[in-house]
This record gives C-alpha cells, sequence and structure tokens, in this order.
C-alpha cells in the first residue's frame, strides 16, 4: 500500500510538471467540480477586498484634525457661510464633511438640534464603513467547506482506485494520483481563501473601527465648539 501510494504521488508530480496539464491550468483540472466553485468564491473576495479597500482611502482620506482646524477659525470668525462651503469640497461626497455639514446647517438652533442632527447623519454613516467587512468571515467558511467536499471527493476516488481490481496497476496509479490531486489542490485552494479573507477581515474591521472612532470625535468636537459659540454669543 505505501509503495503504491508513492508511486502515485510521483505520477502526480510528475503529471503537474509537465506537458499540457502543468501550471495554473492542470491546477484546477486535478482540482474537479468543487475547484471552480471555490474559484468563484474567490473572486468575490478579491472584488469585496478592492472595493472596501478603495472605498477606506479615498472616501476617509480627510485629515479631520486639521479640517476641524479650518472649520473652527471660520465658526469663531462668525463665518457660517464659508464653513458651510468648504464642507461641500469634493462634492459632498466625503462623509467627514457631511457630518460637519450636518451640525454648521442647525448652528443657530440651540445644543439639542445640534446633536440630533449631528447623531443622525452619523447614524447613516456608520453602516456604510463597516459595510461587507463582516461577510468576509462568512465567506471564509464557505470556501473552507467547498474544499473539504473536493477533498472528500477526492478521496473517494483515491480509495476506487485502490480497491478496484479490474484495472492494470499502471491506470490504478493513475487514479490515485488524480484523486490524491483533486484532495490536496482543493485542500489548499479553500485554506488559501480562508486565510486571505481572515486577514482581510482583520486589516479592514480595524481600519472601520478606527474610522468610526474619528467620526465620533469629529461629531464631539463640532458640538462643543458650536454649543460653547452659542453661550459666548449669549
Amino acid at each position: 500500500m505505501v509503495s503504491l501510494v508513492d508511486a502515485a504521488l510521483g505520477s502526480m508530480l510528475a503529471a503537474e510538471g509537465g506537458g499540457d496539464t502543468g501550471g495554473l491550468a492542470g491546477f484546477f483540472k486535478h482540482g474537479g467540480i468543487f475547484m471552480y466553485f471555490n474559484l468563484l468564491i474567490s473572486a468575490v473576495v478579491i472584488a469585496l477586498i478592492i472595493e472596501r479597500t478603495v472605498f477606506q482611502l479615498t472616501k476617509y482620506r480627510v485629515n479631520s484634525k486639521e479640517f476641524f482646524a479650518q472649520v473652527r477659525k471660520l465658526v469663531n470668525a462668525n463665518n457660517l457661510d464659508r464653513a458651510i462651503k468648504l464642507c461641500e469640497a469634493g462634492n459632498g461626497g466625503y462623509p467627514t464633511l457631511q457630518l460637519v455639514k450636518s451640525g454648521l446647517t442647525v448652528a443657530n438652533r440651540g445644543p439639542d438640534e445640534i446633536d440630533a442632527a449631528m447623531s443622525e447623519k452619523l447614524a447613516e454613516i456608520k453602516p456604510g464603513v463597516e459595510k461587507g467587512i463582516g461577510s468576509l468571515w462568512s465567506l471564509a467558511n464557505i470556501a473552507t467547506l467547498i474544499g473539504l467536499l473536493g477533498t472528500v471527493s477526492g478521496l473517494i476516488a483515491t480509495f476506487a482506485a485502490v480497491s478496484s481490481g479490474n484495472i492494470s496497476a499502471a491506470e490504478r496509479q493513475t487514479r490515485l494520483a488524480a484523486g490524491i490531486s483533486e484532495a490536496m489542490g482543493n485542500t489548499a485552494f479553500g485554506l488559501g481563501i480562508a486565510v486571505t479573507c481572515m486577514i482581510a477581515h482583520l486589516l479592514l474591521h480595524n481600519n472601520a473601527k478606527k474610522i468610526v472612532h474619528d467620526l465620533e470625535a469629529t461629531q464631539e468636537r463640532v458640538f462643543n465648539l458650536l454649543a460653547i459659540q452659542q453661550r459666548g454669543q449669549a
């Protein structure tokens, strides 16, 4: 049995190393149908990671502390209109600027109105920051389970080849190699997708937490600024 497995492994490695069955095409060819299911999962994962990364790097590239310093100068100079226009930079597409603007537009209505407006805007923005990140865990589990199905399928083919007595030794080795290749390929691919999802989730989730914390800090700064200004005017 051991010698048969060794021979099959040697045949598998030789098949993967040469001819038109080698390389990436050979990897998927030997992986069976479950490999293509995981290929679809990997495409979804890559698209989600790219979209979330671009979103975080573009929509939240505003330095909130420097921007607040500019807003504070305008507010202290009683130039609210200029401060609101400053928040409309980039066609108002930056969530941080939208949050500040929501407070400035009701700056003359009292602290309760300011707090309510900014809290409502923050509640509207936060889901977009965390959108899709949690699904990476689900995709990791799905990829692992699909890889496990492919592994079981390959092992079934392997045991079928070992137990078959109606084929030649060379054919048995070929089938054994194909079964082992299918099992190992699906295991590696499924785990690779899962690890990628976990790493991406860790990085994107931590960055999303920083963004939410920055938004909450900005809300507090703007609220305090406007409340203090109103008390000073009173």
